[in-house]
């Protein structure tokens, strides 16, 4: 008698796109955080930056206007570690939250994966179940056609 495993049940939450997910827990802060970040590590606000610090130093040295800031530019200074000192923790909220959303996107894929070897494990067993079905088969086959070819009749 042959017998096939029962079909594969699929028991098993759907997959969740972990962007979604992540996106949709994120408060006011921790977006503007990223936003800050996003926009402090691009090219635009560095080549905008650069050119207000070299416009910042030219007016200054040149003296075309009055010196508001003369060498060694400590406004300029003051300024430059006010924006250091607000960037990097912004930046490292930014970081750390980037972390967490790589740790629960590491999680979805080993569930995922837990549930593809599952799948594959119910597919191995009902082809091995196909395997014993064909040699079954194969062997009935060859009682009623001989190794030869002779085929035997069983009507006369």
């Amino acid at each position: 008698m042959l017998r096939f495993p029962s079909p594969f049940r699929h028991d098993h939450p759907p997959v969740q796109d972990v962007n979604e997910v992540f996106e949709e827990q994120l408060t006011f802060g921790q977006r503007a955080a990223d936003r800050v970040a996003a926009t402090m590590g691009s090219w635009p606000f560095i080549i905008t930056q650069s050119v207000l610090l070299t416009g910042w130093v030219a007016l200054n040295v040149a003296a075309w206007i009055r010196h508001w800031d003369p060498y060694p530019f400590i406004l300029l200074n003051l300024a430059l570690s006010l924006q250091a000192a607000y960037a990097a923790p912004i930046i490292m909220m930014s970081q750390n939250r980037q972390a967490a959303r790589d740790r629960l996107e590491a999680h979805n894929d080993y569930l995922v994966n837990q549930k593809a070897e599952e799948e594959i494990r119910a597919i191995l067993e009902h082809l091995a179940a196909q395997d014993r079905a064909l040699e079954h088969i194969h062997s009935l086959l060859r009682q009623v056609i001989p190794e030869s070819g002779d085929v035997v009749r069983h009507d006369a």
